[in-house]
């Protein structure tokens, strides 16, 4: 309903008119009753001649504009009052079902509107005055869920006024308007996927002054019901009066019939003056009390971990030192063959290691020329230049035990010569000399 409506004007229209559909102004008012669906609208076009022009280039009409609606003086709107705006570039929508409880005490709403490009706001109030009349509620009411609609489509005027007209043409009644208007998602309903052109979904409920008509009652019939126990689609005669703009789903459909429908009553204790019963003077406790000595909870704070910690650490440490088996014993427990084996490998691998520091140092005395002390004869080293290793094996057999040649060294003190033991060896059929057992001091 456009424009301010006078006092002669609200009692026509609350004979003629079954839903509220206004349009946003600044400080109005409107009448809704209870009982009926009331739709406002937040038009952007209004509220983008309110902000100031902007001084940068740019198309105004294509501004980001939000909404926030509050009670006045409180942070959110009444129970009853609901809102939805989809996108920053749509009309935003206050629309809900005022109840009885709420007649005859006006209740102002702000309107604070936020232009997102230029960051300037508006605000405007409604004042929403619901009105009480007998004829509200009407009897009989009718929850239908349509599936291929969103909320903010269905509260369109053209789109209400078409389902209702298709529920009059099953229904027949004398009087009918629309009660209320609820998302699938205020019910538990999930989110739809974003393909195939998926909704969310509406429950509408409508009120009429007549018994519900045969094709309503068709869903209860066993063969719908069990129809609907197995997700199949009932078979309902008046369906294809909305199939053409309204998908239902007739197993969701609600009736109920208040004038059987007995209030339930809770009794309530009768309010009191507000004065406490005498429970006598007020004895606060006195100022001299004791303070607590808190040293003995120190110490056991402390004293509880480090006993702890002691104790770990006896055990760490007994465990690491004193049960250590140490080398005898792995000695004792190792084969002698295999304690000789690993030996002499140990003492080959200190020689090479040794030998790789410094390659310039003094051959080695297996390479070393040997002579005679007394002939002064000098016998060619076992590995003479030109001689190939790459084919000598590691390991040399004592094969030519027969020919061994003895040289005599002189003693350092007492004997002038002691006898150095040689043998003649043949690898690969070239002649070897190699020293068996070292001078003393040559």
């Amino acid at each position: 309903m456009v424009g301010t409506m006078s006092a002669a004007a609200v009692a026509v229209w609350l004979g003629s008119v079954v839903s509220i559909l206004s349009r946003s102004h600044a400080d109005r008012s409107v009448y809704p009753s209870a009982g009926v669906l009331f739709v406002h609208v937040l038009e952007r076009e209004y509220f983008k001649g309110e902000f100031p022009p902007y001084p940068k280039a740019g198309d105004a009409n294509s501004d980001p504009i939000t909404f926030n609606t509050n009670l006045k003086g409180y942070p959110d709107r009444p129970g009853w009052l609901r809102y939805i705006q989809r996108t920053q570039h749509s009309d935003g929508v206050l629309y809900g079902s005022p109840t009885a409880e709420n007649a005859g005490r006006p209740s102002v709403i702000e309107i604070t509107a936020y232009n997102r490009r230029t960051f300037e706001t508006a605000r405007h109030n409604l004042v929403i005055n619901i009105m009480g009349t007998e004829e509200f509620p009407l009897p009989y009411q009718a929850e239908f869920y349509i599936k291929n609609m969103n909320v903010e489509e269905m509260l369109a005027s053209e789109v209400l006024g078409d389902f209702l007209g298709a529920v009059k043409n099953i229904w027949q009644p004398d009087r009918l308007n629309a009660i209320n208007i609820t998302s699938a998602l205020d019910r538990g309903g999930r989110v739809p996927l974003p393909i195939n052109n998926l909704k969310e979904g509406v429950y509408v409920m409508v009120g009429a002054d007549v018994a519900f008509s045969s094709c309503l009652r068709e869903v209860e019939s066993p063969h719908n019901q069990q129809r609907c126990s197995q997700e199949m689609e009932p078979s309902i005669s008046c369906d294809k009066k909305f199939r053409a703009q309204f998908d239902i789903d007739w197993c969701k459909i609600s009736l109920v019939d208040i004038n059987r429908v007995f209030p339930v009553y809770i009794t309530r204790p009768e309010p009191g003056n507000g004065i406490l019963p005498e429970f006598g003077l007020y004895d606060p406790p006195s100022e001299t009390l004791m303070s607590r000595n808190y040293f003995s909870d120190f110490l056991i704070t402390l004293a509880v971990p480090s006993a702890v910690a002691v104790v770990l650490l006896f055990i760490l440490g007994y465990t690491m030192c004193c049960r250590r088996e140490g080398l005898e014993k792995r000695n004792m427990q190792t084969p002698d063959i295999q304690l000789v084996h690993h030996n002499s490998i140990q003492k080959s691998s200190k020689e090479l290691r040794s030998m790789s520091k410094n390659r310039e140092i003094s051959w080695p005395l297996s390479t070393l020329p040997v002579f005679n002390p007394v002939s002064g004869e000098v016998v060619p080293p076992l590995h003479p230049d030109n001689y190939e290793t790459t084919s000598m094996p590691l390991m040399q057999t004592q094969t030519n035990l027969q020919n061994q040649i003895t040289i005599p060294q002189q003693r350092p003190s007492g004997d002038n010569y002691v006898m150095s033991t040689f043998r003649r060896l043949e690898v690969n059929g070239i002649p070897e000399e190699r020293k068996v057992a070292e001078a003393l001091n040559l």
